[in-house]
Formats: structure tokens, sequence, C-alpha cells
């Protein structure tokens, strides 16, 4: 495994920001995307708080409703197969090739891939059925399954970009994009794709994020400023947020030879299980624990030598507390203290999104020489004891990144991401726009 893994193309539909420019903006400033936010109209429902993404509407199950910024041309032979997040998604990538400087005739020779994650859009599978049932099954939408199952994204994405190299989709709950992009970097490394696009994306609506309320997971503070507080004792739950964010990796000497500018490379990551629950996780971060020794021993580095991690940290009791004992366990025991955040205090939970979206944050860190912050931490749970948590965004340029992500079942995700090498290159990319 020589094969070197670099990130060339980033894009985000987020709600700290629509464009890298924007994101980075919001994580260096510490300014999250929170507002009041009313999901069905029920005044009973105790959720008052959401991340929403801004310049877009597709809170209507009819495609022919929805509006997006005027930059992106989305086909109509494409849009009737898309959920609402595909909508998102659509964009981000949109977003990625341009910064990667790719042309959808670049994605057709089969050197290409696609791996994506979402939920699929349980809105567009409601709305499908309820049709269906109102005629007893003699009738329904042609698109309402490939709308609305978690096969969506790859479904639509690889159909409308012509992608002939491998393409799958991803499900393990909050962990699924991380494990996208964890197999995208193996595709790269063993030389089965020279490129590979990583896709993750989720809706913010009563169907996607509700159903986390009977299971105390969702903050109940009415408060957007202190809903979401990543390892502050007075944390309650996460806040629901949806979104895209797309990731273009590539085999080095491809990317070299396009003279492509990359962010960062991915050098080693690793997983583990809890074994231990469906929904929880393990008390003390034993599956946690374990991805992290293997995604460094993967990267062949020592916890002293990583400089930050971003942590999955969705601001639940129980879930940052595990994280927090898994951290303390692979770091503060061996004498390393990293600078230790979590960046959904700023842009909420987007669930199988999160991974993908925080591998981004990463990757603008390494490149752009900064350190997020905790954003609305006051009093740090004791269990956070000897970790280094920033409150504020610091100047200091990481050199290498550990980024963690956990879902359902006990699924624990980590990355390893290393500052790009500075090459010389005779040529810079065309920036094309598919």
């Amino acid at each position: 495994m020589s094969r070197e893994a670099l990130i060339t193309g980033l894009g985000f539909i987020t709600s700290i920001g629509n464009d890298a420019a924007a994101v980075v903006a919001s994580l260096r400033e510490g300014r999250h995307g929170m507002v009041p936010w009313d999901y069905c109209g029920n005044t009973a429902v105790p959720i008052k708080v959401a991340a929403p993404v801004r310049d877009f509407a597709v809170d209507s199950p009819s495609w022919r409703d929805w509006t997006w910024p005027a930059r992106y041309s989305i086909p109509r032979e494409t849009l009737r197969g898309l959920a609402p997040h595909g909508v998102y998604a659509f964009c981000a990538l949109e977003q990625a090739l341009a910064d990667a400087g790719l042309a959808r005739t670049d994605l057709t020779d089969g050197g290409t891939g696609l791996f994506c994650a979402s939920a699929g859009s349980a809105f567009m599978l409601h709305h499908h059925l309820a049709q269906a049932r109102a005629s007893n099954y003699e009738r329904g939408n042609p698109m309402g399954v490939v709308s609305s199952i978690a096969g969506t994204l790859n479904f639509n994405l690889a159909a409308h970009y012509g992608i002939t190299g491998a393409v799958t989709g991803f499900v393990s709950a909050c962990a699924s994009s991380s494990h996208a992009l964890g197999y995208a970097m193996d595709e790269i490394r063993l030389g089965r794709q020279t490129r590979m696009i990583v896709v993750g994306a989720e809706e913010l609506n009563a169907d996607t994020l509700l159903p986390f309320a009977p299971m105390r997971a969702l903050s109940t503070n009415i408060n957007p400023a202190t809903a979401s507080r990543p390892f502050d004792t007075a944390r309650d739950g996460f806040v629901g947020t949806g979104g895209a964010a797309v990731i273009i990796v590539e085999e080095a000497s491809l990317a070299r030879k396009r003279g492509a500018r990359a962010y960062a490379e991915l050098i080693g990551w690793g997983q583990a299980s809890d074994g231990h629950s469906v929904a929880t996780s393990h008390p003390d971060g034993a599956g946690l624990h374990e991805a992290m020794r293997r995604a460094l021993r993967d990267a062949g580095v020592t916890p002293a030598q990583i400089d930050y991690v971003s942590a999955h940290a969705t601001s639940t009791p129980i879930g940052d507390r595990a994280e927090a004992l898994a951290l303390r366990a692979v770091f503060t025991a061996t004498d390393a203290h990293p600078a230790v955040s979590g960046t959904k205090g700023l842009t909420g939970h987007g669930l199988s999104m999160a991974g993908a979206m925080e591998a981004g944050f990463c990757a603008l860190a390494l490149r752009d020489g900064f350190t997020p912050g905790n954003a609305h931490l006051v009093n740090a749970d004791p269990a956070c004891e000897g970790l280094n948590l920033p409150r504020e965004s610091l100047s200091a340029r990481p050199a290498l990144i550990l980024n963690n992500s956990s879902g359902f079942g006990g699924s624990n995700v980590c990355h390893v991401l290393r500052r790009a090498a500075v090459k010389k290159s005779s040529s810079r990319p065309n920036l094309h726009h598919a």
C-alpha cells in the first residue's frame, strides 16, 4: 500500500456556510448555525432549535417547488429522481469538481468511483407510500423508490455524472460517510481506483430528526447559542442539521500529473465496534479507543505526533463521556495532549454526513493553518480531565489530525490526515465547471 491518497477537492452545503471560504470563516470565528426552529407546527414538541442550510428551499415533496442558488444548474431529468438532500449533494459535488479542477468528462473512464452515505429520505418515503396507499397501490410515483431509499445519492449521482468505477452506498448511521471515506482511501491505496468521490448528505425535517426525540438524544434547550455544547456538563442532546459534504480523493501521481492542489493526505484509518448496545456507546468508549489505536497504527504515527483531534462529540451526555474516556486512554495516559474539539457545537449533528463534513473541516485546517475550538464550552465534564480543550479557535497550524466518528450499534471510524507536502508543478488545474 504505497500509493498516496490526496484530498484535492471539497464541497460544502452546511449550516455554517455553503462554500469552503464561508466554512473557514465560521470555524475560525466560532460562528454557529443554530436558530429557533419549528419542525412540525406542534407547540407540544419540546425540540425548538435546529441548524438549517440557508439559500435552499426543499421542504415540499414535489421537486417542482424546490429552489437552490442560481449558480447551480440541475437538469430536470436528474431532479426528478432526487430527494431533498440529493439537491444539497448535487450542489456540493458541483462545487468540489470545480475546486479540484475536474470536468464531467474526467469521471467516465472507470478510474473514478463514487461512495455515498445517507439514511435515505424518510420524508419522501412517507409521501410516496401515502400516495400509493391512498390508491390501494394502484398508482405510484415511478421515481418514488430511487428518490427515497438509502441508496438515492449513489443511484442518482452515478447516473448523472456517468461514473463507471466503483459505486456504492454506506449505511452505518453517524459513521456512514466516515466508512465511505475510509474505504475510498483503500480503493486508492490498493490501486483499484485512481480517484474517489465521497458524498455525505442528510435532510433537516421532522421525519428525519424527530424520531430521535423519544430516544432522548435531542437537545430540549431553547437557546440556539447553547443548545449544542459538546463536552459541557450542561449538554442535554444534539441539535439536528442537514446539508452535504463532498471530498474528492486522488492517487498522488494522478493529482500531480494534472497539477492539482492538495488540501491534505489521508495516511491511515481504523474501525472497531463496541459490541455493546444497539443505540448507546460503550460506557468506557472501548470501540472508539480501539478504532483510534488502529488508525494510528495504520498511519504509522504515535499519539504524541497528533496535533489535533476532531472529536465526534455530538453533545449527548453518554456519547461525549464515552469519547472523553477513550481519548484519555489513547492520549492522556501516554502523556500526549493534542488539542481536542467538537465542531458540532457550531454545525449541529449531520448524522451520516458528519464524518465527511468534519474530515473536510480537518483538510481546511491543515491547508489554512488553524485549529477549531470548542464552541459554547463553559464547564467541561469531569470525564474530560487531562484533555486539552481550547475554547476558542487557535492560529496553530496542525501537521497531523485524527478525525473520529461513531454510529449506532457501536460503529467507530477514525481517519488520520497529514498536511500535504508542497510539490512544485509546471501546471495548474483548469477549473472547469461540470
